[in-house]
């Protein structure tokens, strides 16, 4: 992952736009749903009409428009086994 001081940003503008700071790259992209690799874990968007504007990826910057309805994080699985989880 790139260093951009670790920190991430998300902007929502009344839910019609938004600006990410720390993005990796865009795994995948249509209207309904955008993936990125961000920073902190891979980060999905899901609207209606999701369009990015702006992707500048040497930065770490992308924005979108169109209809925002949810952000969320997907949980990197553990490879550990369950007793080494217990027992650390």
């Amino acid at each position: 992952m790139k260093e951009y001081g670790s920190k991430q940003s998300i902007s929502v503008t009344d839910r019609q736009s938004a600006v990410l700071t720390g993005v990796d790259e865009v795994l995948c992209y249509d209207e309904n749903n955008i993936v990125m690799q961000t920073c902190l874990g891979q980060l999905t968007l899901d609207g209606e009409g999701l369009n990015i504007v702006q992707l500048n990826l040497s930065e770490g910057i992308v924005s979108v428009e169109g209809r925002i309805d949810a952000f969320y994080y997907m949980e990197q699985k553990s490879k550990k086994s369950l007793l080494s989880r217990i027992f650390g």
